[in-house]
């Protein structure tokens, strides 16, 4: 009898514990930590899906206790993972870029005497927790558990203090951007308002522009006031300033302005005394950032904000739902998610007020407007997926671009909180919004976005802000070396898949010349073919190629005649929009395939450079070696991409190489931007349910499924769609969502 009830125990003790597993929440799956090292430069900050806000543990800067480099300004990251001197937190973050910007308002507890010295002040810490929405650590040289969550356009603090003296300091000097000016002024004991200056994203100087912020803590303090930083003048000050005296502390005063300025709170705590700080953010004033924090935090404690800040992660991420795979594999999926919906972010206030695109103008908007486009990362993936799964927030993307052109006259290229960056190369805005029109995506003034594309492909170079080579392109067909380091193979790639895309949008639009046109420059790219390297390869203003040339030459960012970020072999099959052709340039098929898998077996092949991720999936242009890409994005997948701290192979460019991952687990990629096509490749799980917004598409859901005996099964038998057995590597956006249901028969064997 003993035995069988325990058996029965067991029984049902496992039983239990199946239906824990089965009923596991996605954002359990989430761990933002993955990236956090190995330039990934995303960070475990709180945010919601989407948000303004994010408030993220800041430790890359001011102490030799720190592992890398002490000045904040050459990290673009607020948060390395090897890294262990915190120094406070910041709000408003940019995740997964490649230059430093943002990452201000520094929010910091201490104990003890007052000292404003982020050199010294900043603690070590240890039990980090991060979660969608939540972060938290203790301080080991205060004794202080700090916590930190988030609402759309408000960041919440929760500081649990030791008995005796603490301090809660606001630093406005300091942080990731190259600004410190700032302003701030008493509204009474327990709130400062005031604004900080950010700014010279890429170093870009003339991309400066303000946060405003409202900050309150919920105890009354027994003494608060301002500090500033005092420029040393002198040797005495000098050495005055090295002992940390070199400071203008004062607790009078309405308002203090200027650079390296500070707010500090002083109170007694009691033991495990828990002192909250909220923060409201807007980049369009003091007043519509107090009523962002009025509206969105009004009334609620801590774990109420917390818990809607999960809700809504858990609601975004179950649009798309996985089974089978292991556990590993949908924390890497899911935290890939994650990071995708990370940016871009909502840029208006909950009244609907913006800053305009670079105008002194505040518009207001019905939607949402969007801000943090790297468009020449997400254009390539990003906004691909967007349009699949989150279809609503995609036509809003579109909009907002179409708006900053009726604002700015220009697309964006890189934009930043209503500055144009001009960070990297290209025309990306167009191959975005055609994909997205392609797909059925069509809410928005077709005439005027077409307008705004045939502008910065027409517009002479000195005129045109997307293309200032332009009078090269046109003249030349490609854009010749004029100084040794100007990118000009990379600009004029970038323009090809451009001119492909608007000569697609024009033959749609009834334009025939004009697609004939764009079509025929599109394929210009022949002119850097260079048959005694096999490569692509600089070209000079007379026709010739440029030499000494070594096509190796661009690896680690080292600097590259003709190449941005990378060597020639990183560029060389990025044609995606005439692969036939450039495989007839490179004398036909064998060769083509054989000096592609070449690029992958010497390790040439970059998984962390855009231009060629899209690499794997030429080989299914060619019949009998499609196998060839499931048996790289695999491979890909197993070194790249992990659980750890490392586990993106490079700068996650605002979710770009997330995507990559993402499509690729689910058995598909769009590998020519423009194009509303994907190259199928064998999924990672079992089964993929992928909700459809009823809006845009007929069907309510599309399914995948795999048979397969075994993991090591990653090679395609058979696929069926609709129930009918397709005999291609390559679907249309239509045929997949219509489709309804896409199933892969897969084998071990080639």
């Amino acid at each position: 009898m003993k035995k069988l009830l325990t058996s029965i125990f067991l029984f049902s003790f496992c039983l239990s514990m199946s239906a824990q597993n089965s009923q596991k929440a996605l954002v359990d799956y989430v761990d933002p930590f993955i990236g956090t090292t190995n330039f990934g430069t995303t960070n475990p900050g709180a945010i919601t899906p989407n948000g303004l806000m994010s408030v993220v543990p800041f430790n890359v800067m001011g102490s030799s206790e720190n592992t890398y480099d002490k000045d904040a300004r050459w990290w673009s990251t607020p948060y390395e993972y090897t890294n262990n001197f915190f120094t406070g937190y910041s709000h408003v973050n940019l995740s997964g870029v490649g230059c430093p910007e943002l990452g201000s308002l520094l929010l910091m507890p201490t104990t003890g005497e007052l000292n404003v010295d982020y050199t010294q002040y900043g603690s070590k810490y240890k039990d980090e927790v991060a979660t969608p929405g939540y972060y938290s650590n203790f301080l080991t040289k205060y004794n202080i558990k700090t916590e930190v969550t988030a609402t759309p356009r408000t960041g919440l603090a929760r500081f649990t203090f030791p008995k005796g003296q603490g301090n809660v300091l606001l630093n406005l000097g300091e942080g990731l951007t190259n600004e410190s000016g700032a302003m701030v002024r008493r509204v009474n004991n327990q709130e400062y308002e005031g604004m900080k200056l950010l700014g010279t994203f890429c170093y870009n100087s003339q991309a400066v522009f303000p946060i405003y912020f409202v900050m309150r803590i919920s105890k009354v303090p027994a003494e608060t006031g301002y500090w500033k930083k005092q420029r040393p003048m002198t040797a005495e000050a000098e050495w005055d300033a090295d002992q940390g005296k070199n400071k203008l502390y004062t607790k009078y005063g309405k308002e203090i302005a200027g650079d390296d300025i500070g707010v500090y709170f002083s109170f007694d705590t009691e033991e495990n005394e828990q002192v909250e700080v909220q923060m409201g953010v807007s980049f369009v004033s003091i007043e519509n950032a107090r009523l962002n924090l009025e509206t969105e935090q009004k009334d609620n404690h801590f774990d109420k904000i917390y818990q809607d800040a999960r809700n809504l992660w858990e609601k975004n991420l179950a649009r798309i739902t996985v089974e089978g795979g292991t556990e590993d594999q949908r924390k890497i999926f899911y935290t890939s998610l994650y990071h995708l919906l990370i940016h871009p972010n909502i840029l208006q206030d909950v009244n609907g007020e913006y800053p305009a695109m670079e105008s002194d103008k505040i518009l207001t908007t019905k939607g949402n407007r969007y801000t943090v486009f790297s468009l020449w990362d997400t254009y390539r993936n990003v906004h691909q997926l967007l349009t699949l799964v989150y279809p609503e927030r995609q036509m809003e993307m579109v909009q907002t671009m179409l708006d900053m052109y009726r604002e700015h006259g220009w697309l964006p290229k890189w934009e930043l909180y209503g500055r144009e960056t001009l960070t990297m190369e290209g025309d990306p805005s167009i191959p975005v919004i055609v994909d997205s029109w392609m797909k059925g995506l069509r809410d928005f003034d077709v005439d005027l976005a077409y307008e705004a594309m045939y502008k910065s492909a027409t517009l002479p170079g000195n005129e045109n802000l997307m293309r200032p080579d332009n009078d090269d392109y046109l003249s030349l067909g490609y854009v010749p070396l004029r100084e040794k380091y100007d990118n000009s193979v990379s600009h004029a790639l970038e323009y090809y898949i451009a001119d492909y895309s608007l000569s697609k949008f024009a033959q749609a639009l009834g334009k025939k010349e004009d697609a004939k046109m764009f079509y025929s420059r599109s394929l210009n790219y022949k002119h850097y073919y260079s048959k005694e390297f096999g490569t692509f390869r600089p070209k000079l203003p007379d026709g010739t190629f440029y030499t000494p040339f070594n096509p190796l030459q661009g690896a680690d960012f080292e600097p590259n005649p003709g190449f941005h970020e990378g060597n020639s072999w990183n560029y060389t099959f990025y044609v995606p929009h005439d692969v036939y052709g450039l495989a007839k340039l490179m004398d036909g098929k064998t060769k083509f395939i054989n000096k592609l898998q070449m690029v992958f077996d010497k390790g040439y092949y970059d998984p962390a450079n855009e231009p060629d991720i899209a690499y794997p999936y030429l080989f299914s242009y060619f019949k009998g070696e499609e196998w060839r890409t499931s048996n790289e994005v695999h491979r890909l997948l197993k070194k790249y991409y992990t659980t750890k701290p490392d586990g993106i192979p490079g700068n996650d460019d605002t979710g770009t190489l997330s995507t990559w991952a993402i499509f690729n687990m689910i058995g598909f990629y769009p590998d020519c931007p423009g194009l509303p096509e994907y190259t199928l490749v064998s999924p990672v799980f079992d089964k993929v349910t992928i909700e459809l917004s009823p809006k845009w598409y007929k069907e309510n859901e599309l399914i995948i499924e795999v048979n397969r005996n075994s993991p090591e099964d990653i090679y395609i038998d058979k696929v069926t769609l609709g129930g009918k057995q397709i005999k291609k590597y390559r679907i249309t956006h239509d045929e997949l969502v219509h489709g309804g249901h896409l199933i892969f028969d897969l084998k071990s064997t080639k």
